[in-house]
């Protein structure tokens, strides 16, 4: 869940390319006035409806996509990298990174101003940093983006510089995302831990205000009039268009679609692959889909305890899972099957792993055996030493679950019932969630992290980013190999030395049978034809700054 950006050196090609058009006409919302299909025009109010709504508000704690994506409307961040990887000015106007890469200096612009009329300058750099940091936020998140961070000095009002205790290339891009973005030093002070709340106390510097929050309904966004330091890659530089910019969280497909068809939302997230076809220019409605980079749907199994401890086991759920027919009896083939852990759409992706692990149930049952599990229960689950081979992994509470996991759950369920496997899936509240997690007390979870760098391999497998550090690293495995290999990826910007590194981790995490990849995460997104100028970043997250309504 996350995306980001760095600078001047191209070490990241996202290959994520996207742009919602749209063509014009009469706002379904409450559109702006008339217009040629071609210019954009001011005013209106469009919807967006998403399927799930963040936990915690706070950029600097959460490690969700949807929290990221939301807020990306309402904080800026130094540097934007563009759908095609590249860096460019936003609230720095240039800088610089040293040759041994741990120190980077960022001089920023002087005009720009928090929602709350103070400015941002360095000592607003510094604040933040060093509070995603502090132990006391919690942060889940950006303190891993930050990586071995050491401090940030105020060299100037106006000029930062960000050190680090050893080479760390994956800043820039992470510099770029927005839980690396910017609260009023103001508002941290005034509203701490209360920022998870969301609502006005989220005071950024981006093109829209956080006006209000009605917790499992919607979020209302309105233009910041004062706007003006879009980033060079937008297609205007002043407030956004849109008056209003509301979220509402319609968990369930069919309702989310459904607003989408009556005309009362303009934007739908996660277009189920059902409806996909349904959506046609001709009806008034058009549907956007691009692969996201990072991480793909990962089902990942916890090394540390029970079962799996036994790596005969996990690789006997490995290959006795069978990906490819449950993949696409779910998606109908709208989402590809995949065969590493990081998305074809990322830097470093190693393509040489396709057909590696096919599906063999007659492998994964004698895998078994041999690890000793080789007895039955009356109910036909397979029993060593009088106990049962049974997993346990915790569905999230429904209004959290997205593209249908708990469905493509099942169909596992089922794969690895046939082998004498119980998987167990207690539906959890999202406290009872998050400290199972944490605790490695589960043995499978899952998820994706979009990211446009593979660092995000090193969330996911270094052994210092277990989950309550705020890393992803669900495996709880600590491998030799992979905290070299991803900590040597963090020393270079070179593209191909980077490449060689993340090549040999992709490789090495599925020789550990650590993980069952799934399948390739696309954004896929259902508009009205009457909504223009939306794009996406490099995570394929929507922008709104350039939206405009037509008629």
């Amino acid at each position: 869940m996350s995306r980001l950006s760095r600078r001047p050196v191209p070490l990241v090609a996202a290959t994520v390319a996207v742009l919602l058009a749209a063509a014009c006409g009469s706002g379904s919302g409450s559109g702006g006035g008339t217009s040629s299909s071609d210019t954009p025009v001011s005013g209106g109010s469009l919807t967006y409806a998403v399927d799930t709504e963040p936990v915690s508000w706070d950029i600097d704690v959460s490690q969700q996509d949807i929290t990221g994506s939301i807020q990306r409307n309402v904080f800026d961040s130094l540097v934007y990298q563009d759908d095609k990887g590249q860096f460019h000015a936003w609230l720095a106007s240039s800088w610089s990174v040293s040759k041994d890469l741990r120190t980077y200096t960022f001089h920023l612009r002087k005009d720009v101003t928090f929602t709350d009329g103070t400015p941002f300058n360095a000592q607003a750099v510094k604040t933040n940093f060093d509070r995603i940091v502090d132990p006391a936020t919690k942060s889940q998140y950006a303190a891993g983006l930050l990586g071995p961070y050491a401090d940030t000095k105020v060299v100037d009002p106006y000029t930062v510089q960000v050190s680090f205790t050893k080479a760390f290339a994956p800043f820039l891009q992470a510099a770029s995302t927005p839980y690396l973005g910017f609260y009023s030093p103001a508002a941290i002070a005034k509203y701490g831990s209360k920022l998870g709340a969301g609502g006005p106390a989220d005071v950024g510097t981006g093109p829209f205000v956080f006006s209000s929050y009605t917790k499992g309904q919607s979020a209302v966004l309105t233009r910041n009039p004062k706007y003006s330091w879009a980033p060079a890659t937008d297609a205007h530089q002043g407030p956004a268009y849109l008056d209003k910019l509301t979220y509402r969280f319609l968990s369930q497909d069919s309702v989310r679609v459904g607003a989408l068809r009556s005309g009362q939302v303009q934007v739908a997230k996660s277009v189920p692959p059902t409806d996909v076809k349904t959506l046609t220019p001709g009806s008034g409605l058009t549907v956007i889909s691009k692969q996201a980079p990072g991480g793909v749907y990962n089902l990942v199994l916890n090394a540390s305890r029970g079962p799996f401890t036994d790596q005969r086991v996990r690789e006997a759920v490995q290959r006795g899972i069978n990906v490819d027919a449950d993949v696409k009896s779910v998606y109908f083939g709208a989402y590809q099957r995949a065969w590493s852990p990081l998305s074809p759409a990322t830097v470093g992706y190693d393509s040489s792993l396709t057909g590696t692990w096919p599906y063999d149930p007659a492998l994964a049952a004698k895998l078994l055996d041999q690890a000793g599990w080789t007895g039955r229960d009356s109910s036909g689950y397979r029993t060593k030493d009088g106990k049962r081979l049974s997993l346990v992994w915790p569905l999230m509470p429904q209004n959290l679950v997205s593209q249908q996991h708990d469905i493509l759950g099942q169909a596992v369920q089922a794969d690895l019932k046939k082998l004498g496997i119980q998987v167990e899936r207690p539906r959890q509240d999202v406290g009872t969630f998050v400290k199972q997690l944490f605790g490695g007390k589960d043995d499978i979870s899952d998820y994706s992290w979009a990211r446009a760098d593979p660092d995000v391999l090193r969330l996911y497998f270094n052994s210092a980013e277990t989950p309550a550090k705020g890393g992803a690293n669900g495996t709880f495995v600590k491998d030799p190999d992979l905290d070299l290999w991803t900590e040597q990826g963090q020393t270079s910007l070179d593209p191909a030395t980077r490449a060689k590194y993340y090549t040999q981790v992709q490789k090495r995490a599925l020789d550990l049978s650590l993980v069952v990849p799934m399948y390739v995460v696309s954004s896929v997104y259902g508009a009205s034809t009457h909504v223009h100028g939306i794009t996406a970043d490099a995570n394929t997250w929507l922008e709104f700054h350039d939206a405009w309504l037509g008629k």
